[in-house]
């Protein structure tokens, strides 16, 4: 009798805490949508960006002529996938850094830090709205390509798509806690999220193939985990490629998603330290 009582309290224990969880998630979320519902005319800019990026990539695909094609696929359709899904990535990965720096800059990380919500919880619900709307730009951006540039991705693979998605969100958390906990350390996560911007949209595929660059740099290029992402998600999006077929990256990316651990351990880390040192505020 006494296990079953035992195994019932456990039981309810996981109920409260997965529903308390949930109830925290709503609260951030509400958060973001009251704050999009305030600002907007930012929402309509955004939008009016992202509408004028798609124009220039499409005359810049018109112009460079149908001949081109980078891995056998459309250039537009190329540049659609490669900057629409690079740009939710990169967002997923700032977003851990913004909060921590908002936080910071605002005077309000040390109480956020000492609340009943573990610190690891309360960065990855931060985060959670900004992968939401950063997925919500990536699917208007694609959207946009296809009803007013004509782009067709009518032979994208659902069930590819949705396991890319993931490994990809696991390995985002990773690097993104990994810039959370340079902030802490040393205040210098933007440096991060810089370096990431800055060199590998370049040697991952983004805006043409990598096997047009050196073969060293090409070497260098497979070796960054973005790469893979971009390659899995194209052959998603725009071969039709099933789970078996994207097997040899699904894997790496798997592999990848060990960049998860390693962030949260790093980012606890450096909230200890920066807690016994005092600097949680210094920006």
């Amino acid at each position: 009798m006494m296990p079953i009582l035992a195994a019932t309290s456990r039981s309810r224990s996981a109920a409260t805490a997965v529903a308390a969880l949930a109830d925290k998630a709503w609260a951030v979320l509400r958060r973001e949508l009251l704050t999009a519902l305030r600002y907007r005319a930012g929402f309509l800019l955004t939008m009016l960006s992202h509408l004028a990026e798609l124009a220039a990539f499409f005359f810049l695909a018109r112009s460079v002529g149908s001949g081109y094609r980078p891995e056998g696929h459309d250039y537009f359709l190329f540049l659609l996938v490669g900057t629409g899904f690079y740009s939710f990535l990169l967002n997923g990965i700032s977003s851990f850094l913004t909060m921590i720096q908002e936080a910071q800059t605002t005077g309000t990380l040390e109480v956020l830090m000492t609340t009943s919500t573990s610190p690891t919880v309360l960065v990855l619900l931060s985060a959670f709205s900004s992968f939401l709307r950063s997925a919500a730009g990536m699917f208007l951006y694609l959207l946009g390509g296809v009803l007013l540039f004509g782009a067709s991705l009518a032979g994208a693979n659902p069930l590819s798509v949705t396991l890319v998605s993931l490994l990809s969100l696991l390995l985002v958390v990773g690097l993104g806690l990994f810039a959370a906990a340079v902030q802490l350390a040393i205040q210098r996560g933007s440096a991060i999220v810089w370096v990431i911007g800055t060199t590998t949209w370049m040697v991952t595929g983004t805006l043409f193939p990598v096997s047009a660059l050196p073969a060293p740099v090409q070497w260098m290029a497979q070796a960054f985990p973005l790469t893979q992402a971009l390659n899995a998600m194209r052959r998603a999006l725009l071969d039709g490629a099933t789970p078996g077929q994207l097997l040899p990256e699904l894997a790496r990316l798997a592999a990848c998603s060990l960049l998860l651990p390693a962030g949260w351990l790093a980012f606890a880390y450096a909230l200890r330290t920066a807690r016994r040192r005092g600097t949680l505020s210094y920006y």
